[in-house]
């Protein structure tokens, strides 16, 4: 009786670990699915981002051109890193930056909208567990380092 709970521990522990990988695969698919969509909406429509660059968001030292080109670059250039597992850890920290740099700049708006300003906190925390735990089985990472450490 004691090694059949036991084993029924070790099964469930099994597949517990089995669904962190899922978990892990999809918080990443989920942040990087939000900022790409964001970098496709600026592209999209480059006119209304500068306006918004220029009279809305607030990014320090920088000119409001550049502060759009590197926003718009951030958000579609690092979600697929992202979503790929591919240099996920260096994806993550850098769509933190922008994050953070999306708080700081719109930071007149942002503290007195709650659920605005919790949705950047919420993003900001799904990127620290790919930053701290890694990007998990299902990723790229984890294959290229596999057959690295095979060699």
């Amino acid at each position: 009786m004691k090694q059949t709970f036991v084993d029924w521990v070790n099964r469930i522990i099994g597949w517990l670990q089995g669904a962190a990988h899922v978990l892990d695969l999809g918080i990443r698919l989920y942040v990087a699915e939000v900022f790409f969509r964001s970098g496709l909406l600026k592209i999209g429509n480059w006119d209304g981002t500068l306006y918004l660059f220029s009279n809305e968001y607030h990014v320090p030292l920088l000119s409001p051109e550049a502060a759009a080109w590197l926003g718009t670059f951030g958000e579609l250039a690092f979600p697929p890193l992202l979503a790929l597992g591919l240099a996920a850890r260096f994806g993550a920290l850098s769509l933190s930056f922008v994050n953070l740099m999306a708080v700081v700049s719109y930071w007149h708006v942002l503290a007195t909208n709650e659920a605005a300003r919790m949705s950047h906190v919420y993003w900001g925390v799904l990127l620290l567990v790919t930053l701290c735990h890694g990007p998990g089985r299902l990723s790229l990472d984890y294959l290229v380092r596999r057959r690295w450490l095979a060699r």
